[in-house]
């Protein structure tokens, strides 16, 4: 049986935008479930309409529950860009994503902390009480985002910050599934 490292791993994966955080982290996901590890959490991945983006939605990995949380024809007070931002998609199925997570996951995925994700109290407070919860993490910060969540988040050290570039975004799931596990792949 492989040895799973006791202590929980937390890791922050940082680049800029296109530079393939998420696709890194689906690629982590699926290496971790290849191996039998629950994951669970949410994930932020682009609408596209004839390969054109138009929002973002974010999606329940446990539930595989999905909604739209920003999109360009959606009215919103909170604009991030060209997108309106639906709250209430973030303060439901993402807090729940991650609640569940956290009860019956065993690394954590939250992806992205961002612009548009920084916008909800309610959605940074459960990222924030996550992070301290005894289980290994792999979150998507913004590169350069200035807010003081993402830099209390960047601050912590037990956080692993690691970012991803052309050269090094093929091997970095490795590396990082690698950190979780203690076992080479």
């Amino acid at each position: 049986m492989p040895r799973r490292p006791s202590a929980s791993v937390k890791i922050g994966i940082t680049g800029l935008p296109g530079a393939g955080k998420t696709q890194t982290l689906l690629r982590i996901i699926q290496l971790l479930e290849h191996e039998g590890v629950k994951v669970g959490g949410m994930v932020t991945q682009p609408v596209e309409v004839k390969g054109r983006r138009s929002g973002f939605e974010i999606t329940n990995w446990m539930t595989k529950e999905s909604e739209v949380f920003a999109h360009e024809s959606l009215k919103s007070r909170v604009r991030s860009g060209k997108y309106g931002v639906n709250l209430s998609a973030l303060e439901g199925l993402g807090i729940r994503s991650l609640e569940q997570a956290r009860e019956g996951a065993d690394v954590i995925v939250i992806d992205e902390v961002g612009k548009m994700e920084v916008e909800s109290d309610a959605f940074t407070k459960m990222v924030v009480n996550t992070l301290d919860c005894d289980k290994s993490i792999v979150m998507t910060l913004h590169k350069k985002s200035r807010n003081p969540l993402l830099q209390d988040i960047r601050r912590r050290d037990e956080l692993r910050l690691l970012e991803v570039t052309p050269v090094n975004k093929n091997l970095l799931a490795f590396k990082i599934v690698k950190l979780l596990t203690g076992k080479a792949h």
